[in-house]
Formats: C-alpha cells, sequence, structure tokens
C-alpha cells in the first residue's frame, strides 16, 4: 500500500503492490509468492481485480453491492461481488465497448453502447438483445419517467429508443453537427447534449423542444488559457436541479447555474488535455474532475484545490463510490486503481476494516521499479565485471541496460568492496561525534570584517537577554542578522578605520554612552531585585547624584577630546615638516618641449598646470589649495571638518590691481607736489 499526501490530505493507493516483471512466467509468480513475504503480504482488496491488457470504462451498481468494468483484449466485461470480493463472472463481447450503463439496480440489466454502432442488453443470464444506430454512437442517457434511451454521437440526431414499446421514435434535431456527450437531470428531466461546436443544448422531453443553449466555447477561454482549437465538450454532468458542470476538449471545466448563461467559475486543469469526467462530492462540496493525467478535487464555491491524484498510468475513467472515500478507476494498464481517501467519507461497509488499517499505516516511501531485481547500465556492469555474463540468464535486457537478481548485486558488490561495511560504520561514528560537538557550548564565530564591532554587537545583545528587567518596547532587529547590514561584515571597504581622526575624536563619546547604558543596566537590575523604592525616588537614586555623574561623565568627556585634538595637531606638524624636508632635498631639472607647427607659444602655467590638477586626487589638489594658501582647513568642537576658500586671482586681475596702484601712487606724488609748491613764498616785485 502506498501513502501519498497532498495539502495534508492522505490518498491511500490499495492496488499498488509489490511490483513483479511482466516477464516472468506464473509458475515463478506463484513460486515467488510462496517463497516472499512482500509478495504474499500484498493487500489485494478484490482478487483478480484487473483486465488482460486495458480497462476503457468502470462502475458502480445503484445498490453498491457489485463493480461492473469493461477492457480488452479480447473485449469484455467483469462484474466483481464486493460481498464476497472476488470476481462474480466475465463476459466475452463482440467489439469494444465504448460506454454502458445499468438500468436495474443491480447488474440484471445492462446496456453496452460498441464501437460498432451496436448496442447490446444484458441480462442476468448473459445476452438477451443486440440492435443498431444509424451512425456511430459516442454517448447515451437513460430517461427512466418514460423508458427511453438517448443517443448521441457523430450526428446532428439524438436518437430514442423506447424500451417499453420496443422502437425508435422520432429523434431530437440539434443544430450542431456532431453531439459527444449527454446527460439527464434526475430531479426534473432535463436532457443536455454537449456539441462538437462547445454548445451545451438542453431539452424537455415531454415537448421534444429545446428550451435552452449554452456557449461554453467563449466562457472557457480565459486570460491566462492559451487555446489554439475551438473548445468541445467532453464532459457533462447534473448536480441537483439548478447545477451543471461542463468539460472542454482543451481542460476547462464550468460550473453553471441553469438560470444563468454564464458560468459560475471556470477551473483550468492546465494540462491542455480533454476532461474524461465530472463527479459532485456533496459532503464536502467537492468537484472531482479527471483528465487522462491527473484528478483534481476542488471546491465549487471558491475553486480551490482541495487535493490531487496523478496516477502513475493514463486515466480512462474515473468512478467515485456513492457515500464514501473510495475512488476507483480505469487505466491504460491491466490492473485497475483503487484508491481510500478517509477525508472524503467512511469505507464502504464491505472493507470497513480500511478504516482501522489505515489509521496504523506510516507514510512509506514508492518502491523502485522492481524490488527483486536491480536495474544496472552498461557502465555499471564494466565496473563490477560482469560484461561476460551479457546473454546469459542472469541478465535480462531492458531499455538502455539490464535487469539482474539483487542478491547477485550485493554478492559482488561485496566482494568489489569488502570493506563497504566499514567505512558506513565510520560514517556511522562521525555522525554521531558530531551530534555530541552540536550539544556543547557554541564558540562565537566573528565576522572577517569589522570584528570589534560585532563582537561589541554580541555583547550587547547577551546582555539584554540575560537582564530580567523587561519593558514594553518595539523589539528592534539586530545588525548582525540583518541582511540590509550584511555586506558591512564582508567587504573590507567598510571595515572601521581606527586611526581616522573621526574615531579618535568620536570614540570618547561611544565609549561614555555605552558604560553609562551598562551603568543604568545594572541598576534598574539592581532596583528589581531588592524591590520598590520611595515613590519621591522611583529610580532608586537621587536626582541630585545623577546630576552630578552626569556632569562628570561630560568633563571627563572634555577632557578626552581635547587631549585626542592635541595629539592631532601633533602629529599634523611632524607631517608638515617631513613633507617640507622632502621638497628641498628634491631638485628640478630643467625639461625641453617641442612646438608643433603653426601652433604659437603660450604660457605653460595655465595649460600644463590645469592638466596636472585634472590628473591629481581630490585629496592631493586639496593639499596644494591647502600649501598655497587658498584651503584652509580647521577642526570644530565635535570633531566635524570646516574647510574655507579662497578664490585665486588670474593674471589679468593681478595687472589690472598692479595698474591701479601704480595710479594711486602717481596720483598721491602730484598731490604732494602740489601743496609743496602752494607753501613755498613767492620772490621778485610786489604787485601793485
Amino acid at each position: 500500500m502506498q501513502v501519498s499526501s497532498l495539502n495534508e490530505v492522505k490518498i491511500y493507493s490499495l492496488s499498488c503492490g509489490k511490483s513483479l516483471p511482466e516477464w516472468l512466467s506464473d509458475r515463478k509468480k506463484r513460486a515467488l509468492q510462496k517463497k516472499d513475504v512482500d509478495v504474499r503480504r500484498r493487500i489485494e482488496l478484490i482478487q483478480d481485480f484487473e483486465m488482460p491488457t486495458v480497462c476503457t470504462t468502470i462502475k458502480v451498481s445503484k445498490d453498491g453491492q457489485y463493480i461492473l468494468a469493461t477492457g480488452t483484449y479480447k473485449p469484455r466485461v467483469r462484474c466483481y461481488d464486493t460481498y464476497q470480493l472476488s470476481l462474480k463472472f466475465e463476459r466475452c463481447l463482440d467489439s469494444e465497448v465504448v460506454t454502458f450503463e445499468t438500468l436495474s439496480d443491480d447488474y440484471s440489466k445492462i446496456v453496452f453502447l460498441h464501437n460498432d454502432r451496436y448496442i447490446e442488453f444484458h441480462s442476468q443470464s448473459g445476452f438477451y438483445y443486440k440492435t443498431r444506430i444509424p451512425k456511430f454512437g459516442r454517448d447515451f442517457s437513460y430517461h427512466y419517467p418514460s423508458c427511453d434511451l438517448y443517443f448521441v454521437g457523430a450526428s446532428s440526431e439524438v436518437y430514442r429508443l423506447n424500451l417499453e414499446q420496443g422502437r425508435y421514435l422520432n429523434p431530437l434535431q440539434t443544430d450542431a453537427a456532431e453531439n459527444n456527450v449527454c446527460d439527464i437531470n434526475s430531479v426534473h428531466g432535463l436532457f443536455a447534449t454537449g456539441t462538437i461546436e462547445g454548445r451545451v443544448e438542453c431539452w424537455d422531453p415531454r415537448t421534444r423542444g429545446r428550451v435552452g443553449v449554452l456557449d461554453c466555447a467563449l466562457s472557457s477561454v480565459t486570460a491566462d488559457s492559451e487555446i489554439n482549437s475551438l473548445p468541445t465538450i467532453s464532459a457533462l454532468k447534473f448536480n441537483g436541479a439548478l447545477t451543471m458542470a461542463v468539460g472542454t476538449s482543451t481542460g476547462q471545466v464550468l460550473l453553471y447555474d441553469l438560470r444563468s448563461d454564464k458560468p459560475l467559475l471556470v477551473k483550468d486543469h492546465q494540462y491542455g488535455l480533454p476532461i474524461k469526467s465530472v463527479h459532485f462530492q456533496d459532503s464536502l462540496d467537492l468537484i472531482l474532475s479527471a483528465d487522462s493525467r491527473i484528478i483534481k478535487m476542488w471546491n465549487k464555491n471558491s475553486g480551490k484545490i482541495f487535493t490531487s491524484l496523478e496516477p502513475e498510468h493514463d486515466l480512462n475513467d474515473v468512478c467515485l463510490y456513492p457515500s464514501s472515500g473510495m475512488l476507483l478507476t480505469a487505466n491504460e494498464a491491466p490492473k485497475m486503481g483503487i484508491y481510500y481517501i478517509p477525508v472524503l467519507g467512511p469505507a464502504p461497509r464491505w472493507c470497513s476494516f480500511l478504516d482501522n488499517l489505515t489509521e496504523e499505516l506510516e507514510e512509506n516511501p514508492e518502491s523502485t521499479v522492481y524490488d527483486d531485481y536491480k536495474f544496472v547500465t552498461k557502465k555499471d556492469l564494466e565496473n563490477l565485471g560482469l560484461t561476460h555474463l551479457i546473454g546469459s540468464p542472469f541478465l535480462r535486457a531492458y531499455m538502455h541496460g539490464f535487469f539482474m537478481d539483487i542478491r547477485l548485486y550485493h554478492k559482488v558488490k561485496l566482494m568489489l568492496n569488502p570493506f563497504a561495511y566499514e567505512e558506513y560504520r565510520k560514517d556511522k561514528i562521525r555522525q554521531k561525534i558530531e551530534e555530541t560537538r552540536a550539544q556543547r557550548v557554541q564558540l562565537k564565530k566573528l565576522p572577517k570584517v569589522n570584528k570589534e564591532l560585532a563582537l561589541k554587537l554580541i555583547e550587547e545583545e547577551e546582555e539584554k537577554q540575560k537582564s530580567t528587567w523587561k519593558k514594553k518596547v518595539k523589539s528592534l532587529p539586530n545588525i548582525l542578522t540583518d541582511d540590509r547590514f550584511k555586506v558591512m561584515f564582508e567587504n573590507p571597504d567598510f571595515q572601521v578605520d581606527e586611526e581616522s581622526e573621526e574615531f579618535r575624536l568620536l570614540n570618547p563619546l561611544v565609549s561614555k554612552i555605552s558604560e553609562k547604558r551598562k551603568k543604568k543596566l545594572r541598576l534598574l537590575e539592581q532596583q528589581e531585585l531588592h524591590g520598590k523604592e520611595e515613590e519621591e525616588e522611583p529610580e532608586g537614586k537621587p536626582s541630585d547624584a545623577e546630576s552630578s555623574e552626569s556632569s562628570d561623565d561630560e568633563k571627563d568627556w572634555v577632557a578626552e577630546v581635547r587631549k585626542q585634538r592635541r595629539l592631532l595637531q601633533q602629529e599634523e606638524k611632524v607631517k608638515r615638516q617631513e613633507q617640507l624636508r622632502e621638497d628641498q632635498q628634491t631638485v628640478l631639472k630643467p625639461q625641453f618641449y617641442e612646438i608643433k607647427a603653426g601652433e604659437e607659444f603660450r604660457s605653460f602655467k595655465d595649460s600644463a598646470t590645469k592638466q596636472k590638477l585634472m590628473n591629481k586626487t581630490l585629496e592631493d589638489r586639496l593639499k596644494l589649495e591647502a600649501k598655497n594658501g587658498t584651503l584652509s582647513v580647521s577642526d570644530t568642537t565635535v570633531g566635524s571638518k570646516q574647510l574655507t576658500f579662497t578664490l585665486k586671482k588670474s593674471e589679468q586681475q593681478k595687472k589690472q590691481q598692479e595698474a591701479e596702484k601704480l595710479h594711486r601712487q602717481e596720483r598721491k606724488a602730484v598731490r604732494r607736489s602740489a601743496g609743496h609748491l602752494r607753501s613755498r613764498p613767492r620772490r621778485g616785485r610786489p604787485f601793485h
């Protein structure tokens, strides 16, 4: 028994046992059943529940006692008695069965629709009557009030065969070229047929007139679906008086209310395969829709997937056992599928022991292709040194390799590697040691970058966890575990430079803040341990003491900042002196430049200096500006930098200033000479 789970819904496969190769003879199979315990203990719910080659359709009688299935080859029908858990009878047929229906509560009245246009009636004793319809049939339904059989197929007409009168009645003429499926509502008797054009036509059997047409092909096309051809109707099912489910050939299931021409819900299987069958599960409001690959169970109100089942072989038909959680499938394989889903309902009465059995079962992994045989390729045979066995009975050719007995494989493997058990034992011991190591105290794994910062953050986090004082504050994420700051501990470009001026000026402030925080946490822990203090001083310390402590901290911080500033100034002074010595020791050598033809010689001061400045970095340019006096750098009290720039004068401005200065000097000289002449006395004759 295999157990699968999807969406926490367990599905038990009762028809899946230990696999045996098909090329084994019956004699060897019987011998294996005697020798092998696993083969003998296989769960075979119904004896010989299989077909020779393929099973096409499967149904349950109305009383739930009999399971009928048709298949090939040769074409046959098999009836299984659930009370006896064995085969009741088997009847061979002349041609393959398209579909069949039980007209009575048991197997006493059965109608078969064959693929050669014949309709065959069987009674309890066997074959009863055979007739023929004009066109190839694809589906039929039985109308109990009038005893009419409605046949649809490769024709626009719906043929009616009255079983009371024993003759054909006038057919119903539809607007479709062909009809694929049909169904009759058990509540009010409405007959519906699905056409090849993607429409559903509804007829009233009493008046034999059409009462409505639904265009399902247009409604099945959604925004996510890819349609390469016109969708046709491949499945049709009524539920109650007003609900109808329609399956299309492109893999969509449409849920309709008969009072509206628009679907309530459109469910896509996403496989693009025709829908084979649709069933309603009323207890959980589920719809079971199946194509050739998968069975999907989904809620009919919301469309949400409940669970799904994907058998190993392609599906031909699905039957839900009434009022239970058992599911029967007809596959493209000899063995028919039996699945039990406890969530859908209890086990049937004839196998009620499944409820107790499934409660004790544990989920087992899926078995390999064949449990008693190992599949090996030619390369594996070369590694094992068994290439000489090719063509012998020990190897059975299959696809791109061979099947060999699993016991022979293990023996050869042990001979090639006799120390395999010792290696396995060492691996187990190593795993046990690693498990014990994991229980020990783990060392702190610091990152490669910013180790001191990471250690500080870890210590702060540990202190927060150890502290018993709890306060209703929104918890902040840790920087070490936050992906946004992951690069800060991986990229060396983010390494904190402890020798920089900013760090040395801010470090005293950071250290004082951390010390103050630790003191506060200790005081709060002590306060919680000793209980509540007086109401005037709830913090556990008088306000004067806190103010004095804060003032002492500020004084210590100012003194530390001043000390760091003096050290920085001394270091800067030493660097300037060393730079000056290097400049004095350098000897300038003359350089010669060649002027190109057709160009005038200009001063090198403009172009050369600009080119040099452009090639230098920002740091070098700032140093050069500071050396020339156009830039001054000063530190503030909080450790930041203050830059002051002085605009550099051009040569033309300098010449203009010198000319203005010379002009002012000349005017001053003229004024002095004019004043001196006015102050001297005149000599000569007096003026009369």
